[in-house]
């Protein structure tokens, strides 16, 4: 039975529906050194051609705004898992290798949120057509993998 991490994710990152304290285009913005403008909802709607214009945001984005997108960014990784290269992927995997900011992220999320996470990594790592498999599989072995070379409690990692 395949997994439907879409769904999944919906679940685990239920805030999602609350509009996050930075937009992915404010974040975007800040990377620009410009002031980040408020969350608008009819602005800010996480389309492809959103995600796509404002991908560098990602790295500016605090926990809440973090856990937001990441719903979101999980189905446009695995639509596009074996088509071709993309920004967004590669920011998104970016964003869940070490080290953990301050405020943390990765140390704020859920047993639930962090098992969704490594779902994810499992496949753009292990399906055969996938193109991100070093990208994941790196992410993997640095810190959501058992025996993660860069987390502390590597030995509690919840299960693929």
């Amino acid at each position: 039975m395949r997994r439907n991490l879409g769904h999944e994710a919906a679940l685990a990152f239920g805030e999602a529906a609350v509009a996050p304290p930075m937009s992915l285009r404010g974040g975007n913005a800040v990377d620009g050194y410009s002031a980040a403008p408020p969350f608008d909802d009819r602005v800010d709607d996480p389309t492809d051609a959103y995600l796509e214009s404002h991908y560098w945001g990602l790295a500016h984005l605090d926990p809440v705004s973090w856990r937001h997108y990441i719903p979101r960014l999980i189905e446009y990784a695995l639509k596009h898992k074996g088509n071709h290269r993309t920004m967004v992927v590669d920011a998104f995997l970016a964003s869940l290798r070490p080290p953990d900011r301050e405020p943390p992220r990765f140390a704020d999320l859920s047993a639930e949120q962090e098992k969704v996470l490594v779902a994810l990594l499992d496949v753009l790592a292990f399906d055969d057509d996938s193109v991100w498999s070093k990208e994941a599989a790196l992410a993997l072995e640095e810190y959501w993998a058992p025996g993660a070379l860069y987390r502390s409690d590597a030995g509690s990692k919840p299960e693929g």
